[in-house]
């Protein structure tokens, strides 16, 4: 059997937690794996976003907040 070990957590975040299952019978420790999961993945797709970003910088691909406003007559 895996280890087990016990947090304390605020009655609000259990309610949480329970409002995130997928299913009655899901555990906590099953929702907070998953949702770790989707907060890694998110993580990476993320640093591939800002990597891209920071490239169209350096290439010259961008506009400026003043140039915006004059293009859209703000």
């Amino acid at each position: 059997m895996a280890e087990t070990t016990t947090i304390q957590v605020k009655q609000s975040t259990k309610e949480a937690l329970e409002k995130m299952k997928i299913y009655k019978r899901e555990t906590y420790n099953e929702v907070l794996e998953r949702l770790l999961e989707e907060i890694q993945e998110l993580n990476e797709e993320t640093k591939k976003e800002i990597e891209l970003a920071r490239k169209a910088v350096k290439e010259g691909r961008y506009i400026t907040h003043e140039d915006l406003k004059k293009e859209i007559d703000f």
